[in-house]
């Protein structure tokens, strides 16, 4: 299987990063997949002659087919103004519409305080669910008081099974066919 890590992380180093990188981990411990990490801050450019002259670079195109073609995304956006980051949501714009059509998605986001906690279903879920991606339950948020805190790997831990369980039933590449949520769910279940 193919899961791929969308980070938005802008610094070096990035706590996004961080997040996106122990998701990964965790996914992997749960199931066999081959990762790639997709940084935007190296697309920004790109991704904005995308918008202007309607053509994909080379990169850029690497990125989008690999977004395509994988089994499982994670998504991880650092919140400015208590929401994704413009660059984090011009990423999902330059994709085909359905690409990620029934894919499995797990949401995360960093930020400085709690109090922008909910960024993951005010404004990342309701993205996906416009993009006609699944997002697993479990999004993980994570303030600057959270790394080495109680909790946080418990709920990286979570949201990795949930989409582990919901991997293998992606649609592939080319395929119509979106797994009927009651699948869906019975993964989740196992």
């Amino acid at each position: 299987m193919k899961l791929v890590v969308v980070s938005a992380g802008l610094g070096v180093p990035s706590s996004t990063r961080l997040l996106a990188d122990r998701l990964a981990a965790a996914v992997g411990r749960q199931a066999e997949a081959d990762t790639e990490v997709i940084e935007l801050r190296e697309l920004a450019v790109e991704i904005a002659h995308h918008f202007t002259n309607g053509f994909a670079g080379k990169a850029l195109a690497a990125a989008q087919d690999a977004v395509a073609g994988a089994d499982g995304l994670i998504v991880v956006t650092p919140v400015f103004s208590a929401s994704y980051s413009g660059l984090f949501k011009s990423f999902f714009d330059v994709l085909d519409k359905d690409a990620l059509t029934g894919k499995p998605v797990l949401i995360g986001a960093t930020g400085g305080t709690g109090r922008h906690s909910l960024v993951l279903e005010h404004a990342l879920r309701p993205l996906f669910a416009h993009l006609r991606a699944v997002v697993v339950p479990t999004g993980v948020y994570a303030a600057s008081e959270d790394w080495g805190a109680d909790g946080l790997a418990e709920r990286i831990e979570r949201a990795a099974a949930e989409l582990a369980a919901l991997m293998p039933l992606a649609p592939r590449a080319g395929e119509d066919v979106v797994v009927p949520f009651a699948e869906q769910l019975a993964a989740l279940r196992r």
